[in-house]
């Protein structure tokens, strides 16, 4: 497994996060691709898992809120590779570049059935249940040391 983060929408990897996002909430969950494609791309990192075989499989997007606090956002694993801890590995990936990089607070909307993952990786819920697209979420953070 390779990650490959960028800014650059004109990119490769940015065009396999689109690919991977289309696929997952514009075709699956027929969130408009107005909404999932915002004016925040040029603002967002873009984080994308690669196969052994360099096939895009996963991503993310991290939207920096200040200095110490990422948001994450878009958080997509392509369905032949669900429940085989992409997920997991690419939230990893994210945790450990925040603490390389002083981050000390990751927030994220989470849908409602996705919540019971992000608590087993350590984000904790807070808030109101919410719509976002037309779909139930709930704020989570995570607290780095």
């Amino acid at each position: 497994m390779n990650i490959i983060i960028t800014q650059n929408t004109h990119s490769q990897t940015y065009q396999d996060a689109l690919s991977i996002r289309r696929d997952v909430f514009v075709e699956e969950q027929h969130i408009p691709e107005t909404i999932e494609i915002d004016h925040l791309e040029t603002l967002c990192q873009h984080v994308v898992l690669y196969s052994d075989d360099h096939q895009p499989i996963a991503t993310t997007r991290i939207l920096p809120l200040d200095e110490t606090t990422w948001k994450i956002q878009r958080v997509a694993v392509k369905k032949a590779w669900r429940g085989q801890t992409m997920g997991q590995q690419l939230l990893q990936s994210i945790t450990d570049l925040a603490y390389e990089q002083g981050i000390t607070c990751l927030t994220l909307n989470a849908q409602q059935p996705s919540i019971g993952f992000y608590q087993a990786l350590g984000y904790q819920t807070y808030g109101e249940v919410f719509s976002e697209a037309g779909i139930p979420h709930q704020a989570m953070k995570r607290l780095l040391n």
